[in-house]
């Protein structure tokens, strides 16, 4: 949890506050009702198991997909597909694997 917990704050540059809620550790991510988007948690339990290829796709929105996919590398991260235009009138995408082997993407609009 902790690592995960360093890594989505390095790359985000964010604060995730953990939490242990009866034996199920959560590292919860900010959340501002007067922004779009959504808030998230990273969870640890045993029934979850990550996947490079398999599950959900989470796609987080990103201001700059580049510069995000450089934190992801420095922070311990693998890319698996760099920006990557989608359309113009769509937006853009990058590809990466967490610190704990999960497979998640940065979504750009125009």
């Amino acid at each position: 949890m902790y690592r995960a917990k360093d890594f989505y704050e390095s790359v985000f540059n964010i604060e995730v506050k953990l939490e242990d809620f009866q034996g199920v550790h959560m590292g919860w991510f900010p959340m501002d009702d007067k922004k779009p988007g959504a808030s998230g948690a990273l969870v640890l339990n045993e029934a979850y198991i990550p996947s490079k290829t398999k599950g959900v796709l989470i796609y987080f929105n990103s201001i700059n997909i580049d510069k995000h996919l450089e934190q992801v590398v420095k922070s311990g991260g693998e890319i698996i597909q760099n920006f990557t235009e989608i359309s113009p009138e769509i937006g853009a995408m990058g590809l990466f694997i967490d610190t704990e082997g999960n497979r998640i993407a940065l979504y750009s609009h125009p």
